[in-house]
This record gives structure tokens, C-alpha cells and sequence, in this order.
């Protein structure tokens, strides 16, 4: 089960405790791949009157009402303080659920630390962002078989300079084309514990989300991942609690 907060989280404030279906839509500048095929923990792409289906549907509703522009794409970043807490799941399941709305929705694996979207959607992950970043590659989406308006873009091979990629203006580049390609944009990042390559990220996309996970986030690690975020340009929509 997925808690959402009522109300959004500014950085400065104290945090809370806590068939195979053609793909509709192929950018220019990028190469597609062969099929994702999501894992069947991902719920709302194969249970869509689940319960987690329908709190899904609520957390999307959510964001969209706090969207504050209807002219560019609506950019979600995930973040958390540690690892364990569900991020990557919660990241590939609202992509999911964006992209069910009928709209174009890219779901961006950003954590070039601990990778997982290519495990929950059974695709290789030896070609991805980090190659895009560091060797100018065009980067190779993969539509999601079920899901046609989803694109998914691995991390690609682990780099030794995940923070300088994403601090670069190749990511900043890319965020700004994204932006005209697609409707959403969904963006998993590493724990913000261990790494501060979340902080770059929502430095430019500059809408985020926060995660936490019952009777597991300290609250301590929450404490200092909101005073972290206060130093950047972020607005934080809101926060989940994930209680599994």
C-alpha cells in the first residue's frame, strides 16, 4: 500500500514521519529497442482494478493537480533517503500509469549507481543514459509491451562519473529535448544517503517526489535528505509512504 500526503513538502519545511501493442510514438534522435516486458510486480500494468492500481491512479491525480504549467512536459523525479524503500518500483509503476492516460510518457532510469529499471522490465542494460552522456550516443528507448505510450531508458553500464554525467549540460540538453518529446517524465535516482547524483537531477527537472518506507525510513535520514533538497531549485509536490 502507497500513503499520499496531503499536502506538498517545501524543502524547508520539517519532514513527515513516516499482446504486445505498437508503440504510437518514436523521436527522431533516438534508436528503439526490441520490447520491454514488465515484471509482474509492477501492478498496474496487468492488474488495473488492483488496490495499488487505484492508489496509483490517486497519486497521479495528485500530481497532476499540483502541476503548475500545461505548456511543457510534467517532470517527476523520485527520491529517497536510503536504498530499500521501493523507489525504482514506485518510479516504473507511475510511469505506467501516466502513460495509461494515452499520453507520450518517458520512464528515465537516472540511478547509474544500483540500477534496476532494466531488471522490472527484463531488458539489457549494457546501452543506456550513461552511454548517451559520456559518449554523445544517441540513446535507445524501449516501448513496454501493453503500456504503447511508455518509453523506458535504462541507466546503461555503470560510470565511474555518475554525478559529473548528470551535472553536465549533455543531461541538461537532453532534460530540455525530453521536454518537447513527451507529455511525462518519470525519473528514478539513487538513495540520497550515498550519493548526491538525486540533487543534480531535480536541480534541473526541478519537481520531485519524496519516498519513505514504514517501519524502515529513520527519521533522522529523512531529516537530512530535506535539508539537502532546501539547497537546490526544487519543488517537492508532495511525499509517499510505501508500507510493504
Amino acid at each position: 500500500m502507497i500513503e499520499v500526503m496531503d499536502t506538498p513538502v517545501t524543502t524547508s519545511a520539517e519532514p513527515v514521519a513516516m499482446d504486445d501493442d505498437a508503440y504510437t510514438i518514436q523521436p527522431d534522435h533516438a534508436l528503439v529497442g526490441g520490447l520491454a516486458y514488465p515484471d509482474e510486480s509492477l501492478i498496474p500494468a496487468h492488474q488495473s482494478h488492483a488496490p495499488r492500481s487505484e492508489q496509483l491512479r490517486a497519486l497521479r491525480t495528485e500530481l497532476m493537480l499540483r502541476r503548475d504549467t500545461t505548456d511543457r512536459a510534467d517532470v517527476v523525479t523520485l527520491l529517497s533517503p536510503g536504498s530499500g524503500e521501493g523507489r525504482s518500483q514506485l518510479a516504473a509503476e507511475l510511469a505506467i500509469s501516466f502513460a495509461q492516460l494515452g499520453r507520450p510518457t518517458l520512464l528515465l532510469d537516472a540511478d547509474m549507481r544500483h540500477p534496476r529499471q532494466h531488471v522490472l522490465f527484463g531488458i539489457d542494460n549494457r546501452r543506456g543514459l550513461s552511454q548517451m552522456l559520456a559518449e554523445g550516443q544517441p540513446p535507445r528507448l524501449y516501448p513496454v509491451s501493453g503500456v504503447p505510450q511508455l518509453l523506458l531508458l535504462p541507466a546503461g553500464t555503470p560510470p565511474s562519473n555518475a554525478l559529473e554525467l548528470l551535472s553536465g549540460p549533455a543531461f541538461e540538453n537532453a532534460l530540455k529535448q525530453w521536454r518537447q518529446d513527451y507529455d511525462f517524465i518519470v525519473i528514478d535516482t539513487p538513495a540520497l544517503d550515498s550519493y548526491a547524483d538525486g540533487l543534480a537531477v531535480i536541480n534541473l527537472a526541478r519537481r520531485g517526489l519524496v519516498l519513505t518506507r514504514a517501519q524502515h525510513t529513520r527519521y533522522h535520514d529523512t531529516r537530512q535528505m530535506m535539508r539537502r533538497l532546501a539547497a537546490t531549485r526544487a519543488q517537492i509536490l508532495g511525499s509517499v509512504i510505501n508500507h510493504f
